[in-house]
């Protein structure tokens, strides 16, 4: 502040005037107030998940995990996240939906605005998350790849500072992150992604039904879905015995919300559906495209979800009946933490056995 406090001392300034300076100086000081510092570690590694039955892949992972970690964050506030390469492949994060105003420099693109992260080696990426909404972080290294293959995506959640009434609602949230896989490539590094190679599982979160989860409502919540496009193919959300209001497209909020029941996430793409959980029972919400529903062709696969009501009684024969429940598997409770980078222990992959290559 280059206002001088002694103004306010100043005898031909009216009580009044004094008054509404003071408003301005404690409102300039709370504003500068509310931009947090986040400095995070994260790093890449190479690990194999289980995507679904049967079926493993080898990936190059945010932390050891897919998806990567949670980074949630406010509008305007100081990110750094210090990235160390303990993969054999060079690397680099592009923050998909920040800006970098004045920043340009952090964008994460190899040989345009960085060198790539080379085996064994670090780079700190330092940038302000401008803009708020569905934001999130992937390799921008053979995209077609390590984004569309093996799993290098996560979620950066920007929560805006001042949200709409209709956020304000919002009881329960979840992150999916659409993608999908190409098993004759599913175990060898370098591989895969090409124009004439064929998807064959499909999953969200990286997984594939039957081994997703469940989200659990009670009537009267209000649902968030923040889906996320982190693959190459296009996934046509379908959600049963429910209407899902469109909120925002890429992090942007709609001037004018409408509702649908299915939701066309293509490659990058984010879109905000609120659902208000006011029909009780069991309902699936699937991809309906209809081989994304199958595992290498078998069915049921894919990336489906069941809506599961409270006080639904479970039939022995439900597919479900007796499931182990991840209530993190959408990172609904990391984003009840408040903000920072979250972990998730069930999206951790086991570490292949390499001679790792570090600095």
């Amino acid at each position: 502040m280059t206002i001088s406090l002694n103004i306010l001392r100043a005898s031909s300034v009216s009580c009044y005037f004094r008054n509404i300076l003071v408003i301005f100086l404690l409102a300039g000081i709370a504003t500068v107030c509310e931009a947090a510092q986040h400095e995070f570690d994260m790093s890449i590694d190479e690990v194999t998940i289980d995507v679904a039955p049967g079926f493993s892949n080898k990936v190059f992972a945010f932390n050891g995990q897919v998806p990567g970690p949670l980074i949630h964050v406010k509008e305007g506030d100081d990110v750094m996240v210090h990235v160390t390469n303990n993969s054999t492949l060079p690397h680099t994060v592009h923050w998909h939906g920040v800006n970098q105003i004045g920043s340009w420099q952090q964008d994460g693109v190899p040989d345009v605005t960085q060198k790539a992260i080379q085996p064994g080696e670090s780079y700190t990426y330092r940038f302000n998350v401008d803009r708020p909404g569905s934001l999130w972080y992937h390799c921008h290294v053979n995209v077609w790849e390590h984004v569309a293959i093996r799993g290098m995506w996560g979620p950066l959640i920007v929560e805006p500072k001042n949200p709409s009434a209709l956020e304000k609602e919002v009881t329960l949230d979840a992150i999916l992150m659409m993608s999908a896989w190409q098993s004759p490539y599913a175990n060898v590094f370098g591989q895969g992604g090409g124009p004439k190679d064929v998807s064959d599982y499909f999953s969200v979160n990286g997984r594939s039904f039957p081994i997703t989860q469940p989200i659990r409502v009670k009537k009267g919540d209000v649902l968030r879905m923040r889906f996320i496009g982190a693959g190459d193919e296009t996934h046509q959300m379908h959600m049963h015995g429910h209407d899902m209001l469109v909120t925002h497209k890429d992090g942007y909020p709609l001037a004018s919300p409408y509702y649908v029941d299915t939701v066309s996430v293509g490659p990058g793409e984010r879109y905000d559906v609120i659902v208000k959980m006011n029909n009780p029972g069991r309902f699936i919400m699937h991809d309906h495209i209809d081989k994304h529903m199958t595992n290498n062709g078998a069915s049921l696969g894919g990336p489906v979800t069941i809506f599961e009501y409270e006080g639904i009684k479970t039939d022995d024969w439900y597919v479900w009946h007796g499931k182990a429940y991840d209530p993190n598997f959408f990172y609904s409770d990391s984003l009840k933490k408040g903000y920072g980078l979250f972990n998730s222990a069930p999206f951790m992959g086991t570490v292949n056995k390499q001679r790792r290559r570090r600095r």
